[in-house]
């Protein structure tokens, strides 16, 4: 086994320099290095998209982590209120401020929390007469789960 010194001298385990036709025939020092050099380059060039694909995972976290925040938010709020059964109206009026109240950066969760405080609104309206407005909050919950699971449940 072979090891390499900053200036590029050639030592044996034993410490010994290599003499010249140690290299082999037709290798002299300076080729050798230069095989050595593109090959270390080779392997840092494959080795960039790896890199750069770790280091961009610590940037998505706190978006993940703001994410989880809003969805306890979100949780906590529509845990709040009389029970859903016993009266719809009265729940889903205890609803609607809390959820426009709550902000995200996220655009797909800001949008469901959304969609979910005009269903309630609807439903409000309505007395809870209206079918439609009735399916418009399953339907709401449904993408506030999916990006919250349990969260309006």
């Amino acid at each position: 086994m072979e090891t390499s010194e900053p200036d590029g001298a050639w030592l044996l385990i034993s410490g010994a320099p290599r003499s010249e036709t140690e290299h082999g025939p037709g290798q002299p020092t300076h080729l050798r290095s230069r095989r050595v050099a593109a090959l270390t380059l080779t392997l840092g060039l494959a080795a960039a998209p790896v890199l750069a694909a770790c280091s961009s995972a610590p940037a998505h976290a706190p978006a993940a982590a703001a994410v989880a925040a809003t969805c306890t938010q979100v949780g906590d709020a529509l845990a709040d209120g009389p029970d859903p059964d016993a009266d719809p109206v009265g729940y889903a009026e205890a609803q609607i401020k809390p959820l426009r109240a709550i902000t995200t950066s996220d655009p797909a969760l800001r949008a469901a929390i959304s969609d979910l405080a005009t269903a309630y609104a609807g439903v409000f309206d309505s007395h809870a007469k209206d079918s439609t407005a009735t399916k418009a909050v399953a339907t709401a919950a449904r993408k506030v789960n999916a990006i919250c699971p349990g969260a309006a449940s």
